[in-house]
């Protein structure tokens, strides 16, 4: 069921949060150049699509080409592994930082391939996890990066499950793009990678939005644009948070106060589709988001066609944040611009 859910906690946030999502750049940029796929993305300006929102403005971010894996997930955790390799780097020999390091992480998509592609880059091994549900055709695309593939379960409930105990048993580091009490050290540096995009965004645009769409899943891409949004814009934005109703995890943990898990079926919007919600992002989002909205399976759909139209093609994940701006599903007048991020490319891409 659609919800829309105005946050009461805006500006205070959750009390006794133990840690928020950061808004500094300058040392993500400095590390992110070390990596030779690394270039900024573009900031499309779409005034057809401004036209038929009733909209002045439409800026779309799009993530489609990042770093060559298509998807922001590319900058958070090869970022955290940079982090990992500045500590350990000798005489300057980066392709070797981190010989004889193994990290394990669990995905359904895009998170998988950053690991993969900062480990080989630094010199070390990723192991990933992934649900039977993964298409093997992903599965092919980590092992051509040099990742070794682990097969667990059916969700990606359960391949965290298992990811979690092959770095209990330790056959590697955790590097989870969530964050629980007790591990929040390297999903707060996959986070702090996805600033990169919002500096961009913010150097690309020639006057400040009016409205920021934010998908989420465990809510890192969200909490981090939202973060520093506030440090360049201050409250001036409306910071409007997506969520399929299939797993409206963010919207939930608000009305809560606190995290929670949620259930439902399964979502194309498979990206999204995360029942518990990061720790970090939680507070950041309790504290800078001012509007939650869930989408329904069509209204993603419906985003993915539009899209297309205008020369876009992702999914129904990158495309959530256009979904809930098509819906209307934040007060938006005909001077309205609206920023929003096109996460992922086509599948198929």
């Amino acid at each position: 069921m659609q919800s829309i859910l105005e946050n009461p906690l805006r500006g205070t946030g959750l009390s006794g949060a133990p840690e928020m999502p950061q808004n500094e750049v300058s040392a993500v940029a400095a590390l992110l150049a070390k990596c030779p796929a690394h270039a900024p993305t573009q900031l499309l300006d779409l005034p057809d699509l401004a036209k038929q929102m009733g909209v002045a403005r439409l800026h779309v971010k799009d993530e489609s080409g990042r770093m060559g894996l298509g998807s922001f997930k590319a900058l958070g955790a090869a970022y955290a592994i940079a982090r990992e390799a500045a500590d350990r780097v000798q005489n300057d020999n980066w392709p070797q930082a981190l010989v004889g390091q193994t990290y394990i992480a669990a995905s359904a998509g895009n998170h998988g391939l950053s690991v993969a592609a900062g480990a080989r880059l630094f010199g070390a091994k990723a192991v990933i996890y992934l649900a039977q549900s993964v298409p093997e055709a992903f599965a092919n695309r980590l092992r051509g990066i040099g990742a070794d593939v682990v097969r667990a379960g059916a969700t990606y409930e359960d391949s965290m499950v298992a990811a979690q105990a092959g770095a209990d048993a330790g056959l590697g580091t955790l590097l989870s793009d969530s964050s629980w009490p007790g591990y929040t050290k390297l999903p707060s540096r996959v986070m702090e990678g996805y600033l990169q995009l919002a500096a961009e965004a913010a150097d690309q645009i020639d006057a400040p939005p009016t409205h920021i769409f934010l998908q989420a899943g465990v809510g890192g891409l969200a909490a981090s644009v939202a973060a520093y949004a506030r440090a360049v814009w201050g409250d001036a934005p409306k910071i409007i948070v997506v969520e399929p109703d299939a797993a409206p995890a963010l919207i939930e943990s608000i009305r809560a106060h606190g995290v929670v898990t949620t259930t439902g079926p399964v979502s194309a919007m498979g990206r999204l589709d995360c029942k518990t919600p990061s720790m970090i992002a939680l507070a950041g989002l309790a504290r800078d988001a001012d509007l939650f909205v869930t989408i329904t399976e069509d209204q993603a759909a419906h985003a993915v066609a539009v899209l297309a139209e205008h020369g876009l093609t992702t999914t129904p994940s990158g495309g959530a944040g256009v979904a809930a701006a098509l819906a209307g599903l934040a007060d938006m007048d005909a001077d309205a611009r609206v920023m929003v991020i096109l996460s992922e490319g086509a599948e198929d891409a």
